[in-house]
């Protein structure tokens, strides 16, 4: 393992860190965007490393593939999972040149994001399930874990993220919310405010791993953008796609509805990088066009 941190540069609302190398022989540039780090956030990690042939990572137990850009970069689209742990936390990286290896580790401040609490009132049967239901939920979470279990080892999708729906979305994101009085879980999504039968069209370029009834989610499409990337859509009042359907950025996926547990029609949609959710509003805000 070779190679010293020499410098930190905040320049341009990204954070950069060179890494001179001695065995290469050449500085490394590890750069995170947006630059200020919280908790639910997508990151676009970049390495500006010319002659490795690979570049790999790990950050909060997630590990990181990256992909190679233009002009000696490459490129991971990452994130911190809602419910992370704030303070600080170490990114590795290493640039890989044949036999060696250039490694890189950067201290990363998580800063806590403000969510509020939210109280709604849904059916019994989605706060305590019956017996049958919990059976069919196990086996949905079963296959569940096995869709997210697999992923294309390249990025599907190209450029910027779109909105799903022509609808104005809330600020849900990150709510803690109590189901008929009782603490159920953190809102792991955005929710759009989407009439009874709105076009839901796919936000980017990936496959489709996921479109079937599930008990929670109700009529449920989930997207495979590559590299344990994915982002999931809701409460469909009829599915349009398939599973093993490869779709591009636009195609109309389904219809919004009120299927599964909801108050009304709305749109969920959600964002989950290796396991951690984060907030698809943010990343429809990064810029990507430059890189894909």
């Amino acid at each position: 393992m070779h190679g010293s941190l020499s410098r930190v540069v905040l320049l341009h609302a990204v954070l950069v860190v060179a890494i001179c190398s001695g065995a290469v022989g050449q500085s490394r540039e590890l750069s995170l965007t947006p630059a200020l780090v919280e908790a639910g956030a997508p990151e676009l990690i970049r390495v500006v490393a010319p002659n490795a042939q690979s570049v790999i990572g790990e950050w909060l137990g997630h590990k990181i593939a990256f992909f190679k850009l233009k002009n000696g970069q490459w490129g991971a689209l990452a994130g911190v999972d809602v419910e992370a742990p704030v303070g600080p936390s170490t990114l590795h990286v290493s640039a890989i040149d044949h036999d060696l290896i250039d490694a890189m580790n950067q201290t990363v401040v998580i800063h806590a994001a403000h969510y509020r609490t939210g109280t709604l009132s849904v059916s019994p049967k989605f706060v305590e399930p019956a017996p049958d239901a919990l059976k069919e939920i196990e086996e949905e979470s079963k296959f569940k874990a096995k869709v997210f279990a697999s992923s294309a080892p390249q990025p599907i999708w190209a450029g910027d993220f779109h909105a799903p729906v022509a609808a104005q979305p809330t600020d849900s994101f990150g709510t803690r919310r109590m189901f008929n009085k009782k603490l159920a879980s953190i809102h792991k999504g955005a929710d759009f405010r989407a009439a009874m039968g709105t076009p839901v069209h796919a936000s980017n370029s990936g496959i489709v791993v996921l479109a079937r009834p599930l008990y929670y989610e109700g009529n449920c499409v989930i997207i495979d953008h590559g590299m344990g990337l994915f982002t999931l859509s809701m409460h469909f009042s009829r599915i349009r796609v398939h599973e093993g359907q490869r779709v591009k950025t636009g195609d109309v996926l389904g219809l919004s509805g009120a299927t599964g547990r909801v108050t009304g029609p709305h749109l969920h949609w959600a964002v989950r990088w290796e396991g951690a959710y984060l907030d698809p509003l943010k990343l429809l805000k990064l810029d990507l066009n430059s890189i894909r």
